[in-house]
């Protein structure tokens, strides 16, 4: 069997921070995550096998590369640490978070460093839009959009509808439920943003229309930050049981991950017989499950889930098996969604309401789901939780990453 994965501590920037703004750049951004990180899991950079970064446009945006160079750079004693980077668009944490896990499963190395990272407003938003696009497949896809993945996921909504039947207030009630729970997350981007019933209404002024279907609401925002996890095995454990000693930590107990092709109707084509929009999705949540030997979605007690537009929160309530396939609009109006209900979604806000720096938010979620089974998730903790999924995706579901955390006292 391969070896346990245990989150041993983590942290999360501001994602409200402006870091151009403030005069900083992305060795600011990288030290701050690093040695924040380090500390909350209680571990010295010579405590650490190897680093694995998550970064999405780094170039594209600070014309920086060679980012796994960058934890060393700011922290000496990473000095000839292992390090890469990954890029698999919005689940390049994920990616991130999957190597160091297979380092620690292999024997290879027994801790691992994960850094999300990502700057995004260094540019106009209308430019870091036409950046981000390059997750599609260019030249190919949405030649005829202003803006490349709104209009990809009013798409899919409209697959849906085509399928199922979609009402877009169903949609904006996604959007809703997220901004409210930003609120209570001191790290969340929009949470000290005024809204009112119209910022969710179908009202063109207040609400507009951004693409398609898709209004304002519905849509993530362009955000600066970065997170970070440290992930150790049971041979560092047992070499350091002073760092886990009464202590409740959070251990990776399962894991998904599925890549298919670019364009998003490559994938509708492929499924039109399919009971599931994406089946691949799908079945990248069963192998987390299948890995966490647990039978399904009501053995977990919360899920984050990738709501980079209110639509990809929408698909993914049907594809972990809250509802049946196009039935999503049932959970969403009896309230299962809400903290204290049936399957809390996104409690931290999500990518809507708590801001989303691409290469960062694979692992955030991981971050906020070890929190939330140790109890240490603030006013957004959702009561009692032990076990938490993730679903992190990177362009039209190209890329797809799950994982299942819960906790469980260290040896």
């Amino acid at each position: 069997m391969p070896e346990a994965v245990w989150i041993l501590g983590g942290y999360q920037t501001d994602f409200a921070k402006n870091w151009a703004k403030a005069g900083q750049e992305f060795s600011d951004l990288t030290e701050e995550v690093v040695r924040e990180t380090l500390a909350d899991a209680g571990v010295a950079p010579a405590d650490i096998g190897v680093v694995h970064v998550g970064n999405a446009f780094g170039q594209l945006f600070t014309r920086q590369g060679q980012l796994g160079g960058m934890p060393a750079t700011v922290e000496p004693e990473l000095w000839e640490a292992p390090s890469a980077r990954h890029e698999a668009a919005c689940a390049s944490g994920g990616v991130a978070a999957l190597a160091a896990m297979a380092d620690i499963e292999s024997g290879r190395y027994d801790s691992a460093l994960v850094l999300g990272l990502e700057l995004e407003k260094t540019v106009p938003g209308d430019l870091a839009a036409g950046h981000l696009g390059a997750a599609a497949w260019i030249g190919h896809e949405g030649q005829d959009a202003t803006f490349m993945w709104p209009y990809m996921f009013s798409a899919l909504a409209d697959e849906y509808d085509r399928r199922y039947g979609i009402d877009e207030a169903h949609l904006r009630a996604i959007g809703e439920l997220n901004f409210r729970n930003a609120r209570a997350n001191p790290n969340a981007q929009t949470r000290g943003w005024t809204l009112t019933d119209r910022s969710f209404a179908a009202d063109d002024e207040a609400n507009p229309r951004v693409e398609g279907r898709l209004r304002r609401s519905d849509c993530s925002q362009i955000t600066d930050g970065g997170a970070g996890v440290v992930l150790v095995g049971e041979r560092f454990l047992a070499r350091n049981p002073e760092i886990a000693r009464g202590r409740s930590l959070a251990r990776v107990l399962g894991w998904g991950h599925r890549t298919v092709g670019l364009p998003l109707a490559q994938k509708l084509e492929r499924s039109r017989d399919d009971e599931y929009v994406l089946p691949h999705v799908r079945r990248t949540v069963l192998d987390a499950f299948a890995r966490a030997r647990i039978s399904g979605v009501d053995d977990l007690d919360g899920i984050e889930t990738h709501d980079c537009f209110s639509m990809s929160q929408y698909a993914a309530i049907d594809h972990f098996g809250i509802t049946g396939p196009g039935e999503s609009w049932k959970a969403i109006e009896n309230g299962e969604l809400e903290i204290g209900g049936r399957i809390p979604v996104n409690p931290s806000g999500g990518l809507i309401g708590g801001g989303h720096p691409v290469g960062a938010t694979g692992v955030r979620m991981l971050l906020d789901a070890a929190r939330q089974v140790t109890g240490t998730a603030g006013a957004y903790q959702v009561e009692g939780a032990r076990r938490f999924g993730t679903l992190n995706i990177g362009g039209s579901t190209t890329t797809t990453v799950s994982f299942v955390v819960g906790s469980e006292p260290a040896a």
